[in-house]
């Protein structure tokens, strides 16, 4: 797990996407996991003004997202496909027909949803860059604490929490659902590489857990320590509870003046290579 502490937001969200076009340099047809929430979407922004400046394409690319909602329309402003038209891919040049949630259908047993996921995803041949963010109680995608840390993509109930501190997003009167298909911890792992961004103080709690805990189903984040290739991206305010913040910013130079010598393109940074 690699920990890389930025000023602010913007920067982070500028990181992230030199990580996502820079695996598009390296391999146009990537597979791209990707997430809602607050805090993607400024990395989402960025890719977009990347792509009207003629920088990046994301025709031959294919996307999987974390989640979905049960019980709301695609056509829902609420839902998570909605989401991402807004927010992505009504602004680029990706191949809608090749963007993928976990969507339960009307009167479709939410059950068999996952399992026909999980083989969407390994026909089109695994995820390379799994973004990921985090909730204030070390969630990711929607595996709540008590996840099963080997679950695959599957129906998961929301904690109140959760339910709570997505309630923002929803009008009075508005139908918020309780329950969603999210793909697990397993299959998040599985992917080959990892992008975990975080921003503001309101996540440094689970941050701190998240790097510099014990691994444990009670914070499913911190299972992402396992992983070989895992970037968190932190602004100051994410980052401000890190024990050993010092020594996380002095590998982060040591690691900048390698780039810097030895070049810091996707052909030459290890965390590409397969």
């Amino acid at each position: 797990m690699e920990v890389f502490i930025f000023k602010d937001s913007q920067q982070v969200a500028e990181y992230a996407a030199d990580m996502i076009c820079n695996l598009l340099d390296f391999k146009s047809r990537a597979v791209l996991g990707l997430a809602t929430g607050t805090t993607p979407i400024a990395t989402y922004e960025v890719l977009i003004n990347r792509f009207r400046a003629g920088q990046i394409s994301f025709k031959r690319v294919t996307s999987f997202n974390l989640d979905e909602y049960i019980g709301l329309q695609s056509s829902s402003p609420h839902s998570y496909r909605s989401f991402m038209n807004k927010h992505l891919f009504d602004t680029i040049d990706i191949d809608p027909a090749r963007t993928y949630l976990p969507e339960c259908s009307p009167g479709q047993d939410p059950r068999s949803v996952g399992p026909d996921y999980e083989q969407r995803i390994v026909a089109a041949g695994g995820i390379d860059l799994q973004l990921l963010g985090i909730g204030g109680n070390g969630h990711i995608g929607f595996n709540e604490p008590g996840s099963s840390l080997g679950s695959r993509t599957r129906v998961k109930v929301l904690t109140q929490r959760t339910f709570e501190d997505n309630s923002r997003l929803f009008n009075e009167g508005d139908f918020q659902p309780h329950m969603a298909v999210t793909m697990g911890i397993a299959t998040i792992l599985d992917a080959r590489r990892i992008l975990l961004l975080a921003t503001g103080e309101h996540k440094a709690a689970a941050i701190k857990d998240t790097v510099e805990g014990a691994i444990s189903a009670m914070h499913p984040a911190t299972v992402l320590q396992q992983h070989q290739r895992v970037r968190v991206i932190l602004d100051e305010a994410a980052a401000s509870q890190l024990e050993h913040l010092d020594y996380y910013q002095w590998v982060q130079l040591q690691n900048d003046s390698i780039a810097a010598k030895h070049g810091g393109s996707a052909d030459e940074d290890p965390w590409f290579h397969n």
